[in-house]
C-alpha cells in the first residue's frame, strides 16, 4: 500500500508544478511551506536516511522539488532563497553519491554551477574553492561539465586580472543567447555588477558603462550573462526545470 504521506507529496507537488508552468509563482511560494513540511515526516529523507520502503520515490521527489524551489528562487531573485534551498537540495546530491538509493540528477552540473557561480558573485572565494574540492571527490567528471568549467575559468581569469571585472567580463568569448533566460542572467548579472562596487573594483566611468552594457548588445558578451543563459537553456533543452515535465 502507497504511503499516505507521499501521495499527498505527489498531488501537492503536480499542483505545484501546473503553477510553475503557468509562471504563477505566487501560488508557488504558498505551495512550498506545505511540501517541505509534508516532505519532514518522511523518515528516508535527510538527515536520516532511513531505509523505509517507499525509499527510492521518496527521495526522487525531495530532490525534484528542491531542484525546482532553486530556480523558482532565480525566476523571483530572492538571493536568500536560492542559498537556503540550495542547501537542502545538495543533501539529496550526497544522498545520491553516498547512499546509492538514488540515481543522480541531470540536473545536478547545472545548479552545482549556479551556485558556484553566485560564490563567486558574492566574493566567496574559500567556499567557492571548498565546493570545487568537494565536488572533485564526489565526481570528478563533473569538473569536465561546460557549465561548471566556464564558473572555474571566470574564477581565475577575475584572479589574473587583479580584480579588473570589468575589462576582464568585456573581454570575454562571447557565447550563445537564450533570450528565455534572460531573468536569470539578468539577476546574476546585477549581482556581479554590485560585488564589483562593494569592492571598489569598479571606477565611476566603468559603472557607467556596465550600466549602459545592460542594456545594449554588449550585454551578450559578459560571461556571467552567457553562462546563465547556457547553463539554464541546458534545463530547458532537457525539459526537466523549465516547466515541460509531465506528471507522470
Amino acid at each position: 500500500m502507497a504511503d499516505p504521506v507521499l501521495q499527498e507529496v505527489h498531488l501537492n507537488f503536480n499542483l505545484f508544478r501546473k503553477a510553475y508552468e503557468q509562471k504563477d509563482f505566487n501560488a508557488c511560494m504558498e505551495f512550498l511551506p506545505k511540501l517541505k513540511a509534508m516532505l519532514a515526516q518522511l523518515r528516508s529523507l535527510p538527515p536520516m536516511y532511513e531505509a523505509t520502503p517507499n525509499a527510492a520515490g521518496e527521495l526522487a521527489v525531495a530532490r525534484d522539488i528542491y531542484e525546482h524551489a532553486v530556480v523558482l528562487s532565480l525566476k523571483i531573485e530572492n538571493e536568500e532563497a536560492f542559498e537556503r534551498d540550495f542547501l537542502q537540495l545538495k543533501q539529496y546530491y550526497y544522498a545520491a553519491f553516498g547512499t546509492g538509493r538514488l540515481p543522480p540528477s541531470p540536473q545536478e552540473d547545472l545548479l552545482l554551477a549556479l551556485n558556484l557561480l553566485r560564490l563567486l558573485v558574492q566574493n566567496r572565494t574559500d567556499e567557492f574553492h571548498d565546493e570545487l574540492e568537494l565536488l572533485a571527490c564526489m565526481s570528478p567528471d563533473a569538473l569536465d561539465n561546460p557549465c561548471i568549467k566556464h564558473v572555474v575559468e571566470l574564477e581565475k581569469s577575475l584572479m589574473e586580472e587583479g580584480g579588473a571585472y570589468v575589462s576582464t567580463l568585456l573581454a570575454r568569448q562571447a557565447m550563445p543567447d537564450d533570450i528565455s533566460t534572460y531573468t536569470y542572467a539578468n539577476y546574476f548579472m546585477d549581482l556581479l555588477e554590485n560585488s564589483n562596487r562593494e569592492q571598489g573594483d569598479v571606477n565611476n566611468n566603468d559603472a557607467v558603462f556596465f550600466e549602459k552594457a545592460k542594456e545594449s548588445a554588449y550585454c551578450n558578451e559578459i560571461p556571467s550573462l552567457q553562462l546563465i543563459n547556457q547553463m539554464l537553456s541546458h534545463a530547458t533543452k532537457s525539459d526537466q526545470i523549465d516547466g515541460s515535465e509531465n506528471d507522470s
